[in-house]
């Protein structure tokens, strides 16, 4: 046999030189590698599972709604930055930002807390979340996510409040212990993703070890570091770095061949975020304003930690419950925003500073308890169970001079202070099919909410203190339809009505702060839950050379909450516009979803969607007690992606070209027309954005992926965004795997 050499032997650890023998490879070893590839090769050709439509796993295309996906392969292969932008080439999804630390998807018209978020099920929307886009999911670390799965439209039924525009599932990375042979095992991942066009650096480090088939432990870590973003045309948009830090883990272990207890930690922090478009530090862009602030910057903290006991095939577990899981979590969110003001408006020069800079900060802990039962009977499956969540937020605000020196402690945060909010649910999902072809979903939840404001600015009385408390409860339900125009489970027929409830939360109750450009929000007691009813129906289709989709939904609107003004300010940085919240009229969402891919061969597909949204409701454009029929804000037309993929036979090579377009947005209500610092007077322009992206698998343990974004290097920025997005600019990552 050959002495390998010490070079060798590095090499060989790190995947990139064969090992040398002297024997060829023996007949057992030749076949363990062929059983391999056959596995491999099955594995990829398995039909997606998805779990959020119905709280059960099931087949994609057999789900009674459109559900999205993205891959960890997907996420890898994009090198998306945030989990927020990672949604973007998603059908129906445009994501706006506020800031470059701060993404908001709008989901078929909705965002903000009119979207829920969860992770492994378990809700990440809380009380003090605040209307329109705000910077939440942000705080979410993409590098920690495995899969994702997106089901527009609405999931009151199963999740309750906030789940309007859609529902997203963030599904954390495990050591997959059940899938390693017995015995002990240690795998990790080292990989990095830097950008040109945002001057920006992330490394990422993963440990996964155990003992296959009896426990698995998950540690990874991410440190980020980005710089300003160069715009095409402006160049260089000052404040928008920042820098972030997380980590997680999780613990999974078998405690027999039913049961699983798994216990999951995460953390993430964000310094220094600025909001610029409010700053001297925001750049005019198609007309906008700049705003007056010297500085306005936040620094942000969460964590989640639960544990889970889960079980499936219970078949002896009190005599009818098949599957049964129960999850307790505690999350902490704190928000902390430094604040440095100007008195006179931005357009004379060497203006005289205000006496003042300002600290607001919110503290968060959410209790939640989850019990979910699962009971396959001869007239149907049946899942049920109930969920609470219980928010404790503590929040405050002090106002210094310039020396230093205290000039006044507020009454409250952005939000009421010492307060509470109780979300309690009980729900019940039936399915059963109706024949061999036909499958009906039906569904209802209870749910209970409930404020309660220890102390808060009345917003009739500048300066008094008061509190206040208050309760609603709702009943929604849902009933959906899949039809198999097929034996082989190719084609499909989905439709279904569903109702949608979102109560008031903490921050329509009680909100004090900035609201859109020159405007400051103060609380509205009294507030109506918003009620929403989703009709759609579509088509989807999975054969071995394309995978389609088309659905229409309608979205009845009622009681939802706006923004009133009240009459009060002038709109100048010192006085600014007052603005309030009141349940407004009627109102609908409405859109077209068409989505493709074509694969020609093992090498060749193409892809893309289009999008037609549109969406009204009765609004308050004054301060007058009437309502007026606008359009809703940020709701872009026309969205569209195409493209075309090539990968090798073996798929260690992969190249894709990829167009994103928007059309413009000049469907623009009172606030838009308001908002000067991130809405241009005439809308935002359409754009067109091409990316060239491709990778290389160079050994199995070594990888490397390479994109160059916006060719064209268009000058352009979401709708609704308070900077622009990067220019030209190469992306650039590697994974290493041992």
């Amino acid at each position: 046999m050959l002495k390998p050499t010490l070079t060798t032997t590095l090499l060989i650890l790190a995947g990139l030189a064969p090992i040398q023998a002297a024997d060829p490879t023996p007949p057992a070893a030749a076949a363990s590698t062929e059983t391999a590839e056959a596995e491999k090769k099955a594995s990829e050709t398995l039909p997606e599972v998805v779990v959020t439509a119905t709280r059960t796993e099931q087949a994609a295309i057999a789900a009674p709604a459109q559900v999205r996906q993205l891959s960890s392969e997907q996420l890898q292969e994009r090198q998306v930055r945030s989990l927020p932008e990672a949604l973007e080439e998603l059908p129906g999804v445009m994501v706006q930002k506020t800031a470059n630390a701060q993404g908001s998807p709008y989901i078929r018209g909705f965002t903000g807390f009119r979207n829920l978020a969860l992770i492994d099920g378990i809700r990440f929307n809380n009380s003090t979340f605040r209307d329109g886009p705000n910077q939440y999911w942000n705080t979410i670390d993409s590098y920690a996510i495995d899969r994702i799965e997106l089901v527009p439209g609405q999931g009151s039924v199963l999740y309750g409040s906030d789940a309007i525009g859609g529902t997203l599932n963030l599904f954390t990375k495990g050591a997959d212990f059940r899938n390693e042979q017995a015995g002990y095992f240690f795998h990790g991942l080292t990989a990095y993703r830097g950008s040109t066009a945002e001057e920006s650096n992330v490394g990422r480090q993963e440990f996964q070890f155990g003992e296959g088939g009896r426990w698995g432990l998950h540690l990874g870590a991410s440190l980020k570091s980005f710089g300003d973003v160069h715009a095409a045309g402006i160049g260089d948009q000052p404040e928008t770095d920042y820098d972030e830090w997380a980590y997680d883990m999780r613990l999974d272990v078998a405690l027999d061949a039913n049961w699983t207890l798994t216990a999951v930690h995460q953390q993430l922090r964000q310094n220094d975020a600025w909001r610029t478009h409010q700053t001297r530090k925001g750049i005019s862009w198609q007309g906008t304003t700049v705003g007056n602030d010297t500085k306005r910057a936040y620094d942000q903290e969460r964590t989640l930690s639960y544990v889970r006991l889960e079980g499936e095939k219970l078949e002896n577990l009190a005599g009818f419950i098949d599957a049964a899981s129960l999850t307790v979590s505690l999350q902490s969110a704190d928000e902390y925003e430094h604040r440095v003001r100007y008195d006179q408006p931005a357009n004379p020069p060497n203006p005289a500073p205000a006496d003042r800079v300002d600290y607001s900060q919110v503290e968060l802990r959410t209790l939640g308890l989850d019990l979910q039962l699962q009971s396959d009977t001869s007239i149907g499956r049946f899942i049920y169970g109930v969920d609470y969540y219980r928010d404790w937020v503590s929040t405050g605000s002090q106002r210094y001079r310039r020396n230093g020196t205290l000039h006044s402690k507020g009454v409250q945060g952005p939000v009421g202070d010492d307060a509470t909010y109780d979300l309690l649910g009980a729900y019940l999902n039936y399915e059963v099919d109706l024949g061999s072809r036909v499958h009906l979903f039906l569904g209802g939840r209870e749910t209970y909410a409930r404020a309660d404001i220890g102390s808060y600015q009345d917003p009739s009385t500048p300066q008094a203190v008061d509190s206040y408390s208050d309760s609603w409860t709702n009943f929604s339900a849902s009933g959906r339809i899949v039809v198999d125009l097929d034996t082989q489970d190719r084609f499909k027929v989905f439709g279904g009505i569903s109702q949608g409830f979102r109560a008031p939360n903490l921050s329509d109750l009680s909100r004090l702060d900035t609201a859109r450009s020159n405007e400051r929000e103060v609380g509205a007691p009294g507030l109506d839950p918003e009620k929403y009813i989703n009709m759609e129906i579509g088509l989807k289709a999975e054969t071995k050379h394309f995978s389609g989709s088309l659905s229409y939904f309608y979205t009845v609107i009622d009681d939802m909450i706006v923004r009133r003004p009240t009459g009060e300010g002038t709109g100048t940085g010192a006085d600014p516009f007052i603005v309030t919240k009141a349940n407004g009229g009627e109102g609908h969402m409405q859109g077209v979803e068409l989505a493709g891919e074509v694969r020609f061969d093992d090498n060749w597909s193409v892809f893309g969607h289009v999008t037609w949204t549109e969406g009204e409701a009765d609004q308050f454009r004054t301060s007058a007690p009437t309502q007026t029929r606008d359009y809703l804000s940020r709701v872009v037309p026309w969205m569209g992606r195409a493209g075309v993929r090539w990968q090798s036979t073996d798929r260690r090579f992969w190249g894709e070209f990829v167009s994103l377009s928007h059309s413009q947005y000049d469907n623009l209500n009172a606030g838009d027309k308001a908002d000067t610092q991130r809405t241009p007077e005439d809308g935002n322009p359409s754009f067109n954005i091409l990316t060239v992206r491709g990778g290389w698998q160079i050994t199995e343990n070594i990888g490397v992926t390479l994109a160059l974004e916006n060719l064209l290097d268009e000058e352009y920025r979401y709708t609704g965004s308070g900077s622009n997005e990067p220019g030209f600019g190469l992306v650039a990552g590697a994974t290493i795997k041992f």
